[in-house]
Parts: structure tokens; C-alpha cells; sequence
């Protein structure tokens, strides 16, 4: 409809403009994530970020962002815990009735564990914990977006977008939900309701992205041939794609056998490659920042 590729022109000027939006995920998550996101950001090596408030290197990252408030970073709310032995659970205290808990005190492990037990209330509360902890701890946030999709369950979607309008902070939810979820597990999403909720932000005029892509996870060999294809692909309109660059150091005790995905990521990145890629195939490179200013002027309008 005409509301599709709005956002691509109001970020470029151009109707079929070719818009990317290099977001860092789980910053924050650990030390490795942190540096990555650090170097990269002032290297231009990527547009933007978001942190997870819950998790142990949390203060590392809040505290390096109160100090260069360029830094763009959102924060990336948190209902799941999924590696092995490294766990984070609640801000807001809880009892195993608030269904934000697995049986070992922790977030549960996907989204998948998470819905059964989700206690919407609860939930909410613990989503305004990490967002206010991110703001008190000085992070001029950007916007908001979500860990494993958890935000975005049909459960929650509700409180995603109502918490967005509150803290006038854009909310990432991509207009093609396939796009989302077809490389997330987020179990059953019954018809309509995603629409319904795209369908009142174009009525309000809030900015929209596209679709989602994610960080691949191919063998080492293959990386600069696949993202270099995934780049010059890139579909009309404005496409967030999460990547999960990582130092190395710490990732690979984490999760040993994925770990180089994240550390593959952050040496491509850290080359400068990619930001030449997009430059060269005419596709715009915008942060959060720019989504936000839009996200203000329409619920000011």
C-alpha cells in the first residue's frame, strides 16, 4: 500500500530507496559484546545497537554510553536466558508465579518456555525495570527492540508498541512478520494480530521498518560470500539486520560450537568491507537516532 517504503523515503528522499539499518544485538550480553559494539560503532562498522539490561556487563557498556551520548544504542528487552551455564534472569523481584522464572531461577530459555507461563503483568512491569535502569544509568536510548522476539509474542506485541508510545521510543517491528519470525522461534502467532497492530502505527503515522535479517551463521569459509550477497539483495524499503559481533575471549567459553558466528562477524565487520558493500550497491546506512526523530514527530503531530 502507500504506506510501504514511507519510512525508506522519509529517510532518503527517494520512494524506492535501499535502506539498511546495521543494529549490533546483545550488547552488553558480556565483555566481548561490548567491545565489539564500542569499536565498531565509532568505526562506523555499524549504525547502532541495543543492550541487554538483565545481564552481567551491563554496567560496562551503560557507563562507556553515559559518556559518549553518540553512542546509538537502544535497549533490547529481555524475557530469555539461552546458553547453557551462562544465566541472567528479572530486575523486578519475582516469585515463580510472575512466570518470568524456569525451574532454575532464571529467564526462560526461549520463547517457546516463555508463553506458557507468561504472566502479561508481570512481564510489563519487568520491561519498564530495564528500560527505566537503562535510562537512570544515563544511555540516551534510541529505541526499543527484544531478545529472541519475546517483545513481540502476540501476548506482548501490545505492551511493545504501548511502552514505545510512553517512552517515545521507537519500536523495531517489522511490517513482514515472516521476516521475523521465519528466523526466530517464537511458537504459534495466530492471523491478524501483527497486522492489526502494523496497521495502527501507519494510522498514527509512526515509522515502520520493513523486514528483518538477521546474522547468518555459516561456516567461517563462507562468510564474506554470504553477507556480501545478503547486502546486495537488499529489497526496496528499509531492512534492520541484526548482527551479533563479538570479540573474542569470552564468547567461545559461552557457547563453544556457535561462537565463532559472533567472532566471524565482528573481524568481517571490523574490516570496513561491508560498510564498502553497502556504499557501493547505492544502499543509505541510517542508525536508530534517525528512526527516533521520526517516532517524535509523529506523536507530536
Amino acid at each position: 500500500g502507500s504506506s510501504r517504503r514511507s519510512l525508506a523515503r522519509a529517510l532518503t528522499g527517494v520512494p524506492d530507496g535501499r535502506v539498511v539499518i546495521v543494529h549490533v544485538d546483545d550488547v552488553g550480553m558480556c565483555h566481548g559484546a561490548n567491545v565489539a559494539f564500542l569499536e565498531l560503532a565509532r568505526s562506523g562498522g555499524v549504525t547502532c545497537g541495543s543492550v541487554m539490561v538483565p545481564c552481567p556487563w551491563f554496567r560496562e557498556i551503560a557507563d562507556a554510553a553515559a559518556a559518549d551520548r553518540t553512542l546509538d544504542l537502544g535497549v533490547h528487552l529481555t524475557l530469555t536466558s539461552e546458553w547453557p551455564q551462562y544465566r541472567w534472569g528479572p530486575l523486578t523481584t519475582v516469585s515463580r508465579a510472575s512466570g518470568l522464572v524456569d525451574e532454575q531461577g532464571y529467564f526462560p530459555r526461549n520463547c517457546l518456555e516463555l508463553r506458557p507461563r507468561l504472566v502479561v503483568e508481570a512481564a510489563e512491569v519487568e520491561f519498564r525495570a530495564q528500560i527505566d535502569r537503562a535510562l537512570a544509568a544515563g544511555i540516551d536510548v534510541t529505541h526499543l527492540d527484544t531478545h529472541m522476539g519475546a517483545a513481540v509474542v502476540p501476548e506482548l506485541v501490545g505492551v511493545y508498541v504501548r511502552l514505545g508510545r510512553e517512552y517515545r521510543l521507537p519500536v523495531v517491528l517489522p511490517r513482514e512478520l515472516d521476516s521475523y519470525t521465519g528466523v526466530l522461534r517464537m511458537g504459534e502467532i495466530p492471523p491478524g494480530i501483527h497486522e492489526a497492530v502494523v496497521a495502527a502505527l501507519d494510522a498514527a503515522g509512526l515509522p515502520v521498518i520493513d523486514r528483518f535479517r538477521m546474522t547468518p551463521g555459516v561456516p567461517s569459509a563462507d562468510v564474506d560470500a554470504q553477507y556480501r550477497t545478503m547486502i546486495d539483495t537488499l529489497p526496496p524499503g528499509v531492512t534492520f539486520f541484526a548482527v551479533h559481533c563479538n570479540a573474542p575471549g569470552d564468547i567461545e567459553t559461552i557457547v563453544p560450537p556457535r561462537a565463532h558466528w559472533r567472532t566471524d562477524e565482528y573481524r568481517l565487520f571490523d574490516s570496513g568491507r561491508p560498510a564498502r558493500w553497502i556504499a557501493d550497491a547505492g544502499i543509505r546506512a541510517v542508525g536508530m537516532r534517525a528512526v527516533r526523530e521520526l517516532w517524535r514527530s509523529a506523536l507530536a503531530a
